[in-house]
């Protein structure tokens, strides 16, 4: 199985730049994972698809505002950083461009001296761990310098921090934000709720494996990078238990398919825990946990792409998604999103 195998071709004109006012008003392709066959409707009417004794599983990871400009002491060349991981209360991974100009021992500040930054090595990929020099309180320095960490690919300027985080975030961490997610709307959770689907959260913080393409030929030689993932023992007691009465586990995003599939034993039940995870997902893979999956139209040739043909099938998934751009689907992180139904798991 090659790279190549999950390329399709893709207007620029639909990738979606900006995020519609209405979080819920976004389209909605319904595909049975079964058949292929596709359904058009609006993400607001998720709950004609959702049923009592469901248990529907988010990721509650925030998006730091991880983005920084800079400068390098001396000279004043200017630098980016984006943070990716917290390795300790003031040592992080960090990508830096230009990155030749961050050899150990270099020193940056960032608003006029009021952050100061120092590489202490350089590791894998070029990335950098470095540490962090600054008075005060690190998250109300950060939201002072930092900027939100859109995708490259989104060229128009967010006037809205929140509208990049979802309604229901709350452990800070991402690099990136959970988008499947970015749909729902308080009022629609209420909904959820009401109908008897439980609604369950665990954590993923979105790092480096968002920003990294598939360089490998072979999908199958691609490394993907650890990403650090929390799930409660109360999520995993009412997962199991929605599991138990024959309910369906209902992934939103496919960082939650990852935690639940890192989590999960192989009849599906899952345990609390903490950790990293750098489970890689592709058509193949046996779904221990997951059911169904709500989630957002991933880029040519990415590890997501594969992770949503391996719970669909690669020739359904691409069949879908040259519908999604004959019929003009809003594309990646503020564009539409996409149901992957079916029913309780066969696999186990």
């Amino acid at each position: 199985m090659t790279t190549n195998d999950f390329y399709y071709d893709l207007p620029a004109e639909l990738i979606a730049q900006t995020p519609l006012k209405d979080r819920s008003a976004s389209r909605l392709l319904v595909l049975d994972r079964e058949s292929g066959a596709v359904k058009h409707e609006h993400f607001y009417d998720i709950c004609s698809h959702l049923r009592r004794g469901d248990c529907l599983v988010m990721n509650n990871t925030r998006v730091i505002p991880a983005r920084l400009y800079g400068c390098k002491e001396g000279s004043g060349g200017k630098i980016e950083f984006l943070l990716l991981k917290r390795l300790d209360i003031d040592t992080w991974e960090v990508i830096l461009k230009p990155g030749k100009k961050a050899k150990p021992g270099s020193r940056f500040e960032f608003g006029g001296g009021l952050l100061k930054a120092e590489v202490l090595k350089i590791i894998e990929d070029g990335n950098r761990i470095v540490k962090f020099e600054y008075d005060g309180v690190w998250e109300e320095i950060l939201d002072k310098l930092g900027e939100m960490p859109l995708p490259p690919y989104i060229k128009e300027k967010l006037d809205d921090r929140e509208r990049y985080q979802t309604v229901y975030s709350k452990i800070e961490g991402s690099a990136a934000a959970p988008t499947a997610g970015l749909h729902f709307t308080r009022e629609l959770l209420a909904k959820i709720g009401e109908m008897g689907v439980d609604i369950v959260y665990l954590t993923l913080h979105v790092g480096l494996g968002t920003f990294r393409p598939v360089s490998a030929e072979n999908v199958e030689e691609h490394i993907m990078h650890s990403e650090y993932y929390q799930i409660s023992a109360e999520a995993a007691e009412k997962i199991n238990a929605a599991k138990e009465r024959g309910g369906r586990i209902i992934a939103v995003g496919t960082t939650s398919v990852r935690t639940l599939e890192t989590v999960a034993d192989p009849c599906g039940r899952v345990k609390a825990e903490s950790g990293e995870t750098d489970i890689f997902i592709y058509p193949g893979y046996k779904f221990k946990a997951v059911d169904c999956l709500i989630t957002n139209f991933h880029l040519p040739e990415s590890t997501l792409l594969m992770l949503v043909s391996a719970m669909a099938g690669r020739e359904n998934i691409l069949n879908a998604y040259k519908i999604a751009v004959a019929e003009k689907y809003r594309f990646f992180s503020f564009g539409d999103a996409m149901y992957i139904e079916g029913e309780v798991n066969k696999n186990v």
